[in-house]
């Protein structure tokens, strides 16, 4: 295994003298409040570096937030493991980069994957100390039931599934009639595992943030007496701005600037809760955002300040956040921490602080509870890789960070939208260059022409990582990276047929992005799950199928099937038809049905048994054809796009000769 810097081993050195305090604790009869300390873990979702008082905002005030920066300390290098929602908090609650755990982009509410019940989450590591743990707010690890916060270690959970402008309602608050969201069900809200209500309208926007901090603050007073982990995770600032009355109209920057001061207010809440029971002094509060800014939103986007581009890009505007964490009497008051750290470090950070056992499973995060000590010489974190979509896009060691040449989106020489519509985007193909951070934090300047030794050495850097988690942009594939969880359909994951294992040939190979688990893929039993990135499928571009089995002897036949795949929100269609032929020689052919397909309008996604009954034999060679769409039909949201076509298994049933 690549040395990603083993958490195990940062633990033992850096984090010595943590381990050391609670294994005395533990062994001289501690008291609870010794041993395990509450954690409060804010976490909102595109509120840029610059929108704490602290870091610098304009147009609104942040108290709340600048009081707890300044008891704690403020971190000025803080990053997310991706400029984008789902991986940005699977790596937190993880510790894992999301290419190593396999969640990348936003999750939609049509997805059929989220977290893997393999991978242990924060909630889970706390509760083997005994924590209650509660999460309320978003949550954005996958909609389906067995991937919601209670199957992952929380025990109680009230929320949105995923991002609040996922629903069949457009920016300017109208019902959408086009595109994705014309398909979007209504926006739930959920309490434990049941949908208790939908957030239909801008109006029922403006009641969340006040809605999870009353959560929030229940959970506080009903768990005063014991050790909880308390995970207030904010819809907000994400587009479409809610805000209640009481900070409508309240800052002058406006929309945003109300939106943040009413998160600020959360947070005082949350800290009023905790004086008032007399907690504040045996809990460690960590504030932090999920990403960047989402600045083609003009007035209604934050500001990453002095930083580049930001949420959904590689630069430091979309990964580096505002951070700050305060724990009295374990954190120097007004202290400034200028050391790399990510949210990935808060779980082996928090393991050391509470003795709870790391993951089985490897992860990326790193022990950084000597930067919360004000160690000078500490530095556990030296090296960060920028993952975005699956690609390796830049790597950083010390103030170095090497870009790789790949296209981006990016707000740059484009006009940004107002008063909550967005504006477009520009795609760049962005250079390979080297930038000197410590110096040029806006990323302005190439400097690999006067350093090409710095080149050199994060080049080989970048070159191990690929080797490790992968790197779509040089076509690596990592030796390292684990599934998603994946939700299966209604049927078995494997089936028993006539042509298991026979030899397949294709007339046109599948997507080189989509080819199976090798040969041969289309015989091998193996039933694909709901979702397509599944190896298991194998997926075509506009290109039909044709493959030829060679059953290696003659046999009788009795039927031969498929069921393709139904994601047409990933723009993936059920054939138009399928043909079952036989042959004895593979010369001749014997055409033995041809099934219509019906093209139906279905955003969930399925699959279609497509079947012919057949007597024949005896044969030796089975085709099938399947004729591809072509092109997505005028209603769907990629009108004259061109269409996938996805098998996992043609399945030939009958009787081998005796």
């Amino acid at each position: 295994m690549m040395d990603l810097r083993s958490p195990r081993d940062l633990l033992k050195r850096l984090g010595a003298a943590g381990l050391a305090l609670v294994a005395g604790l533990v062994a001289g009869g501690c008291s609870r409040s010794e041993g395990t300390p509450n954690i409060v873990l804010i976490f909102t979702d595109d509120q840029g570096y610059a929108d704490v008082g602290v870091y610098g905002a304009v147009g609104f005030s942040t108290p709340h937030l600048d009081r707890l920066a300044s008891e704690g300390i403020r971190f000025t290098n803080f990053y997310v493991s991706q400029a984008v929602c789902s991986a940005s908090r699977a790596s937190l609650l993880t510790g894992s980069y999301g290419q190593r755990v396999s969640i990348h982009g936003a999750f939609g509410p049509f997805a059929e994957v989220g977290i893997n019940p393999e991978e242990q989450t924060i909630a889970e590591m706390l509760k083997e100390r005994e924590y209650a743990t509660g999460v309320f707010g978003k949550w954005h690890l996958g909609h389906l039931e067995e991937f919601l916060p209670l199957q992952h270690g929380f025990d109680e959970y009230l929320g949105v599934p995923y991002s609040n402008d996922m629903w069949p309602i457009d920016y300017d608050g109208r019902p959408a009639t086009s595109g994705n969201k014309a398909s979007y069900p209504p926006l739930p809200l959920i309490d434990g595992n049941e949908m208790v209500e939908t957030i239909d309208d801008l109006e029922g926007q403006a009641t969340l943030t006040t809605r999870y901090t009353e959560r929030a603050v229940s959970f506080i007073e009903r768990h005063k007496d014991e050790p909880f982990f308390l995970y207030l995770t904010h819809s907000m600032a994400h587009v479409p701005l809610g805000v209640s009355d009481k900070f409508k109209g309240h800052s002058v920057q406006g929309m945003y600037g109300d939106v943040i001061e009413e998160i600020d207010w959360s947070v005082g809440q949350v800290q009023a809760a905790l004086d008032r029971h007399g907690l504040a002094e045996n809990t460690l509060v960590i504030f932090t955002s999920d990403n960047g800014p989402w600045l083609n939103f003009g007035d209604h986007a934050g500001s990453a300040g002095p930083l580049r581009e930001g949420k959904g890009t590689a630069f430091e505007g979309g990964v580096r956040v505002p951070a700050i964490m305060r724990w009295p009497g374990r954190i120097e008051a007004g202290s400034i921490s200028t050391r790399m750290a990510s949210t990935m470090d808060i779980l082996p950070t928090l393991a050391a602080i509470t003795g709870a056992p790391l993951p089985e499973l490897p992860i990326d995060g790193v022990n950084i509870l000597p930067l919360l000590e004000g160690d000078e010489t500490g530095n556990p974190r030296d090296r960060f890789y920028y993952y975005y979509d699956g690609e390796l896009r830049a790597v950083r060691e010390g103030k170095w960070k090497r870009v790789y040449q790949h296209r981006t989106r990016s707000y740059q020489g484009v006009e940004p939208g107002n008063d909550g519509l967005p504006g477009p985007y520009s795609f760049p193909t962005v250079p390979a260059a080297l930038y000197d951070l410590e110096n040029d934090i806006g990323e302005t300047t190439d400097v690999s022409a006067a350093h090409p030794e710095v080149v050199q050495r994060l080049d080989a850097l970048a070159d191990s990582v690929r080797g490790a988690l992968g790197d779509r942009l040089t076509g690596r594939r990592g030796t390292e990276v684990r599934p998603p969880g994946r939700s299966g359909f209604d049927r078995a994951e494997t089936v028993t047929h006539l042509a298991l294992g026979a030899s397949v040939t294709l007339a046109v190979p599948p997507d080189p992005r989509y080819p199976g688990q090798g040969p041969p893929s289309l015989t091998d039993g193996k039933l694909g799950s709901r979702d397509h990135h599944d190896e298991r499928w194998l997926g075509f571009e506009a290109d039909d199928l044709e493959a030829v089995i060679d059953l290696g002897k003659p046999a009788n036949l009795s039927s031969i099937g498929l069921e393709p795949l139904r994601a047409q929100i990933s723009w993936i269609f059920l054939p138009q038809w399928v043909e079952f032929a036989v042959s004895k020689d593979g010369n001749d052919w014997e055409t033995v049905g041809r099934v219509p397909v019906v093209l139906e309008a279905n955003p969930r996604t399925g699959t279609q048994r497509i079947a012919a009954e057949v007597v024949a034999g005896p044969v030796r060679y089975v085709r099938v054809r399947a004729r591809n769409l072509g092109q997505c039909p005028e209603w769907h949201a990629g009108a004259g796009g061109k269409t996938w076509l996805f098998v996992d298994e043609i399945v030939v049933e009958g009787s081998e000769l005796e």
